[in-house]
């Protein structure tokens, strides 16, 4: 086979030497990025077009989040790369493709929606390159990865570049940063390489002012955009969230504390949440159950697994809606399974609120703690973003970050509520409709 990077001096001849390991990278998933100004779209047109130019005939597709983006930022830098004097490739503008004329085709495409993603269903690419990946979720990126295959010899590789921050943030962070895989992910297969402004001299030559725009954002922007930090990003719902505060090893939970398992569940997913809390009101998140695709007999056998005797179970009220078909609520079920809810009726903005407050370390120490084992919430709770539309609430999409993030607003909801209650100040949203405080069975 050809070796990718044989004619990385082409067109320029100077790449950093972060676009050189960018070039060579054979690995099967490569993400190129970090850092804003990086020179990572530049590096990504260059990559796809050496690899229809060393290998005549593949089939490569490169996509981004809106065709103006996509207009703007490839197929214009690419005519005048490709379509010159002599030229390589012809554009045809209908089916949005470059054809060399060694045979190989360059598609560009755009997922502004899942809608988009019929038209990808079912293709075959030899190689699939995602521009920004962190604004699409992962949904569409699996469906994507779905169509590298093939019946011939060509390589089979996905190339990302991106940025922290975005709807995506969370799985790129996981493949990538974090390195933590699920069932049929083969750590081999991912590669990350980190780039900075730093490593892009032309932008630094051409436009010192570039760095200083930088210099001069919020921290947080700052960290993320100039430092390639995937730790904070503009956007997120939970600033308060630090990892070397809220997550500490396992210890010994205090004897005098009292028991609570809070519980997001679905189909999709069930999240429960094991907390114990302190008679000095410290909170303790000791375990979790993060599973998809339980029916409630199973669901129900994982939450009595590891609930302690006395704890209290909180559940929201949609569960307690009876099916169209059964006629029988979520909350009967799981009563018939052995776990009996608490119904709380809360109100999304209160709830955050209130979680927030347990999260505050105005000294250092913050109220609520998480063991480490509890890798789920860990990873959910600083990923959650900023509803785009409704001011103090989080937004629902990704959704498979959700469900933990909810569990704990649950908790922190009942526990707001059964605060006032003992005060005799009961009222308002987010808290228990009257004559809710007892478990609910068959």
């Amino acid at each position: 086979m050809p070796n990718d990077a044989g004619r990385a001096v082409l067109f320029d001849g100077r790449p950093s030497e972060k676009q050189k390991e960018f070039f060579l990278s054979e690995a099967k998933y490569t993400a190129y990025g970090g850092a804003r100004g990086g020179g990572k779209s530049f590096a990504l047109r260059y990559k796809l077009v050496l690899l229809c130019l060393n290998y005549p005939g593949i089939r490569v597709l490169l996509v981004r989040r809106s065709y103006p983006e996509l207009r703007e930022n490839h197929i214009r830098p690419l005519c005048g790369m490709v379509c010159g004097s002599p030229p390589l490739a012809v554009y045809r503008e209908r089916d949005k493709c470059f054809e060399f004329f060694c045979g190989s085709r360059l598609m560009l495409g755009y997922l502004s929606g899942h809608g988009d993603l019929l038209r990808y269903q079912g293709q075959e690419y030899d190689v699939i390159a995602i521009d920004e990946a962190t604004q699409i979720d992962e949904e569409m990126f699996l469906v994507l990865a779905a169509s590298l295959r093939g019946a011939n010899a060509f390589p089979k590789r996905m190339y990302l570049t991106c940025n922290p921050g975005g709807i995506g943030h969370g799985w790129v962070k996981r493949l990538f940063i974090d390195r933590s895989y699920r069932r049929g992910e083969m750590p081999e297969d991912y590669r990350f390489i980190p780039a900075l402004v730093y490593d892009n001299e032309a932008l630094m030559r051409n436009d010192p002012e570039y760095i200083k725009r930088l210099e001069a954002l919020p921290e947080s922007l700052r960290a993320a955009w100039l430092y390639g930090s995937w730790d904070v990003f503009s956007g997120q719902f939970f600033p308060e969230f630090d990892e070397t505060l809220h997550v500490c090893e396992p210890f010994p939970l205090p004897r005098d504390a009292a028991y609570y398992c809070a519980v997001d569940y679905g189909l999709d997913m069930l999240a429960a949440l094991f907390i114990a809390v302190g008679s000095d009101g410290r909170a303790y998140v000791y375990d979790e159950v993060y599973e998809s695709d339980l029916i409630v007999s199973a669901a129900a056998a994982k939450i009595r697994g590891k609930l302690s005797e006395g704890a209290v179970v909180i559940a929201p009220a949609d569960l307690w809606s009876r099916g169209r078909d059964s006629g029988r609520s979520a909350a009967e079920l799981f009563a018939e399974n052995g776990v009996y809810f608490t119904r709380i009726v809360p109100d999304r903005v209160d709830g955050w609120l209130a979680l927030k407050e347990w999260l505050a370390a105005p000294n250092g120490t913050p109220r609520l703690m998480i063991f480490r084992g509890c890798r789920n919430l860990i990873r959910c709770l600083p990923q959650l973003l900023h509803d785009a539309h409704r001011p103090g609430d989080a937004a629902t999409e990704p959704h498979e970050i959700t469900h933990a993030p909810d569990a704990l607003r649950y908790f922190a909801s009942f526990r707001g509520a059964a605060a006032r209650e003992e005060r005799g100040l009961l009222r308002g949203r987010g808290s228990f409709q009257k004559g809710e405080r007892k478990r609910y069975g068959v």
